[in-house]
């Protein structure tokens, strides 16, 4: 199982990551955000992960899809998130070679699922607490009935994201078994901020558990 740890803005929280054999590391580019990173911050994080196992992902919210592939360009991406209302037409305009594109699907109920087949072009799915109109895209430390997804059959690989904490990572493990998880609020001491010994112990215990 694969980890990806979003809302990533210091270098220091990048080498922990990359020295907890984290697999991906989220850049959030949605003004809203409290995690929201600057174009300069994001490209010194690229440009200090040349050389690590860790893979950066720019997560982006509807974001206009001329200002999109300049930053794609600028920043060297490899993998993007898209994390909002983006469709399939939107995901054809940018995809490429070696573009791979991680689609959130926000999960309520079952009837949820069906748009999994709106977005037969995207590389990975990414299933998400679904938020209420007054609530941010994502990281809301909220999660959904991970019941609903627990024998999917899908041809995809995808990420479970929501509310995972030390206290259910064990069940995630033993029966969801997503190809990755995504972490981003429980790894913060405060709202935006990550805390590398958190990370470090979610990290102990993931191994472990």
């Amino acid at each position: 199982m694969k980890i990806k740890i979003c809302g990533i803005k210091t270098k220091e929280n990048l080498f922990c990551c990359e020295n907890n054999n984290v697999d991906f590391f989220g850049m959030i580019f949605y003004k809203r955000s409290p995690r929201n990173i600057s174009i300069d911050q994001a490209l010194k994080l690229q440009n200090t992960s040349k050389n690590m196992c860790i893979k950066g992902v720019g997560v982006f919210v509807n974001e206009n899809l001329e200002n999109l592939k300049k930053l794609i360009i600028k920043l060297n991406l490899n993998y993007i998130q898209l994390h909002g209302q983006e469709d399939f037409e939107y995901i054809e305009k940018i995809k490429n070679q070696n573009l791979k594109i991680i689609k959130k699907i926000s999960i309520g109920s079952k009837k949820d699922l069906i748009d999994i087949e709106k977005f037969k072009n995207a590389d990975y799915f990414l299933f998400d607490y679904k938020p209420n109109i007054d609530e941010l895209p994502g990281g809301n430390a909220r999660s959904f009935d991970w019941n609903i997804i627990k024998d999917i059959n899908i041809s995809k690989p995808w990420f479970l994201s929501g509310g995972i904490s030390m206290d259910n990572i064990g069940i995630i493990k033993s029966q969801i078994k997503p190809y990755a998880i995504d972490l981003s609020s429980s790894m913060e001491k405060k709202l935006g901020i990550k805390d590398n010994a958190i990370i470090n112990n979610f990290m102990e215990k993931f191994y472990n558990v």
